[in-house]
């Protein structure tokens, strides 16, 4: 089965998505939604062209585990996904995935002109692949 994983951000979306066997994470696409039910429809074409089975929303945390309004923000992103998708959306953990995204693309040789247009989808593959590597449920 696959995985859907987004990095939710204010003005774009990052997508990722997992192999069949839900071991590896891709980057997949970036998305610049107007909206809540932008956001929902965009993500809901996504899991339907892509099988997907299930999908992660990375859950920006303070440092020290709390909630801000930026998580707060996501997990209601998310309670629409689930109200509208007919596949399980779950929260994960994604503090300093945009910082290790940006490490890899600059380690990768990727420019940083060209970064800014990545960054959002390899964030996206750093929260996926944290959840495949944690042995969450497929």
């Amino acid at each position: 089965m696959r995985i859907l994983g987004l990095d939710l951000g204010e003005r774009r979306v990052g997508a990722a998505l997992s192999d069949a066997g839900g071991t590896l994470a891709q980057p997949l696409a970036q998305l610049q939604p107007r909206g809540r039910r932008d956001l929902v429809a965009a993500v809901a074409r996504l899991v339907e062209e892509n099988a997907a089975g299930r999908v992660v929303v990375g859950l920006p945390l303070l440092e020290d585990g709390r909630r801000g309004e930026q998580a707060r923000r996501a997990s209601a992103a998310a309670a629409a996904l689930r109200k509208a998708l007919a596949v399980p959306v779950v929260e994960w953990d994604e503090r300093y995935s945009t910082l290790e995204a940006e490490a890899r693309l600059s380690a990768a040789g990727v420019g940083q002109r060209r970064r800014r247009g990545r960054r959002d989808q390899a964030a996206a593959a750093v929260i996926l692949q944290s959840y495949l590597d944690a042995g969450a449920p497929l």
